[in-house]
């Protein structure tokens, strides 16, 4: 198995822990061996096995807990987990872009404090990897509408209160920002 279809059982064992809150190993387990089939042309290898090491895994970075009640045994997401997953699910955002530009900024200001700092940079990075332009460290600029993913963003790295997003119609000396988004 390759270190892709690795990261992808986790993923999606993250994922499906994440939708559910909490979930039965028993009940999670089938759901990501389907998906697994459907993504690995490997046959070479036990994929049962493969997700029980996958929670494992997940449960020694701490990202995962293992609860039992009687027979049956239940996984959550921890606190770092979340992040994990946030970090994940941010990892397949795009924004699509309208033919015509509107003539409007899309800013991005935040404050996430030190104690977050990984919060932190994985919103830049998300924000850089779509293609923001950074003003200053914690101010970035996007021409196009982007109202939602924001309210995402917000929603899982747990920062609502931390970031604000505006619209405006002006934005002092922004011919270089026009340059690099090869706006007219």
């Amino acid at each position: 198995m390759n270190e892709k279809e690795r990261i992808s059982i986790k993923k999606f064992v993250l994922s499906g822990v994440a939708l559910v809150g909490l979930v039965s190993i028993a009940v999670l387990a089938p759901n990501v061996l389907q998906v697994i089939g459907k993504i690995s042309k490997n046959k070479k290898y036990n994929r049962k096995q493969q997700v029980n090491r996958a929670i494992t895994s997940l449960s020694k970075k701490g990202l995962i807990e293992i609860e039992k009640r009687g027979n049956q045994k239940f996984v959550r997401l921890t606190p770092k987990g979340k992040q994990e997953w946030a970090r994940y699910e941010l990892g397949d955002l795009e924004i699509k872009k309208p033919r015509k530009w509107d003539k409007k900024w899309r800013i991005v200001i935040f404050d996430i404090k030190e104690k977050r700092r990984k919060t932190r940079d994985i919103l830049r990075a998300t924000l850089n990897r779509l293609g923001f332009i950074k003003l200053q460290n914690s101010v970035w600029v996007f021409p196009y509408d982007c109202e939602e993913l924001i309210i995402m963003l917000k929603s899982n790295l747990f920062v609502g209160k931390d970031i604000l997003y505006m619209t405006v119609d002006k934005l002092e000396n922004d011919r270089w920002l026009k340059n690099e988004f090869g706006l007219k």
